[in-house]
């Protein structure tokens, strides 16, 4: 996945993404970090992610998520929140509010930051950072 980096930092993250999404993606850490400050940031998977979490499972499955992930992909900007309010994934409760954002379970891509409106997409950040959580 384009979106996964060789890195070992928040910093080297946005660096290394291709100049035409860096400033989208420093302004999404900015908001993340601003709307969700309890939240660590960190690199999982190769990607941004803020709230590192370990889980386990009743059957013994277990693994590591974060709450908030960030990602650069070739067509487009992914923004994961693994948390649920119970009845469904946060994410998916936002569909209306953003409707430039192609958006499933956790996952809601887009092409700019733009296309979304920020007060939606600070609701969703503030809404994932308080949700419990959540990984399929």
């Amino acid at each position: 996945m384009k979106g996964q980096l060789k890195v070992s930092t928040p910093a080297e993250y946005i660096a290394g993404v291709d100049e035409k999404r860096r400033a989208d993606i420093e302004a999404l850490d900015k908001l993340i970090r601003q709307h969700a400050p309890d939240l660590e940031p960190c690199i999982m998977m190769g990607m941004l992610g803020y709230g590192p979490y370990h889980y386990k499972y009743a059957s013994g499955r277990e693994g590591d998520a974060v709450r908030i992930g960030l990602a650069s992909n070739a067509g487009y900007i992914s923004l994961y929140v693994t948390a649920s309010d119970g009845t469904c994934y946060v994410a998916e409760s936002f569909k209306a509010a953003l409707p430039k954002a192609s958006i499933g379970k956790a996952c809601v891509r887009f092409k700019k930051l733009t296309d979304l409106d920020e007060k939606a997409l600070i609701e969703l950040i503030r809404a994932g950072a308080k949700a419990a959580d959540t990984v399929s």
